[in-house]
């Protein structure tokens, strides 16, 4: 029986140890590390997600500022309001929720946050000082997936490991982790001839490919620790909709340990979101992340 990988629970222990670093940094600097979070419009999935975003803001002791922006609001209006909180020297991360409006451009808005308060790790300059192992901050879905990975795994050294999708904000950085741990990697994606054969030679296997269920067990050798980022919604049986991976849990019996979804990587996001934002303070205090 694979061993699941409690997200949760892990998630909730990171955040437990960012809250004592947040009270040791007060006492330090007389500073509250301070989140800002900039939401536009009203797409109910990211009101939820900011929710709990906030949330987690709150238990660890840090400060949040919400702007909460209208959909029509134009790109010059919002790129003032992120200049505005780069400026702010009271502001130690700056957060952009995504999806957009229409009319708005991702890559610029993203862009306008300054490198040092990207608590996402979005900007080209952290993907460039993340790209030659500098000290960027990290997107933190990334982040995620390798503690989980480090409670289950002693020695990364020439591990493979097959990650499965090519995303900026996944796949990508998560294959630069790994291979900083010296792993080798293999970054894959759904057009990738012959993937199942590729997949099943993999100690590791992260799957962020936004398909439901395309992880089957017979990808899957023995002995393998499978890291679903994939949330997706399908059809319930009542008729409700229900989340799922883009892996089928239930066949992967045979893996060492896998992550549930829900309760996986998604929490460990939020929790990484604000071990950034600490670390971004103590950038803009001590003059390092550590």
């Amino acid at each position: 029986m694979a061993r699941l990988i409690d997200g949760k629970a892990i998630a909730a222990d990171l955040l437990d140890r960012v809250a004592v670093d947040v009270a040791a940094f007060r006492t330090r600097h007389g500073i509250v590390p301070t989140l800002a979070v900039v939401l536009v419009g009203d797409d109910p999935a990211s009101h939820v997600y900011v929710a709990r975003k906030l949330a987690a803001t709150r238990r660890t002791g840090m400060t949040s500022i919400e702007r909460r922006l209208p959909a029509d609001i134009d790109q010059a209006a919002l790129l003032a309001q992120i200049d505005a909180l780069n400026a702010d020297a009271a502001v130690h991360g700056i957060l952009v929720q995504l999806p957009l409006p229409a009319g708005l451009d991702p890559a610029a808005i993203l862009d306008r946050v300054a490198p040092d308060k990207d608590v996402d790790g979005f900007h080209p300059v952290n993907v460039g000082r993340l790209s030659i192992g500098g000290s960027g901050l990290v997107p933190c879905t990334p982040l995620g997936c390798i503690h989980l990975l480090e409670t289950v795994i002693d020695d990364f050294r020439g591990l493979k490991a097959v990650v499965i999708g090519k995303s900026n904000i996944v796949g990508k950085p998560v294959s630069l982790l790994l291979l900083e741990k010296e792993c080798t990697v293999t970054v894959t994606h759904i057009n990738t001839r012959n993937l199942p054969a590729i997949v099943c030679t993999a100690d590791i296997v992260i799957v962020a490919a936004g398909r439901p269920g395309l992880v089957r067990g017979g990808w899957v050798r023995p002995g393998a620790v499978v890291i679903d980022v994939g949330i997706n919604r399908v059809p319930g049986i009542d008729g409700r909709s229900r989340i799922v991976g883009d892996a089928v849990t239930h066949e992967l019996d045979h893996a060492a340990a896998v992550t549930p979804v829900p309760g996986g990587v998604g929490p460990m996001t939020v929790a990484y979101l604000l071990a950034n934002t600490m670390r971004a303070a103590r950038m803009a205090h001590d003059g390092n992340g550590t």
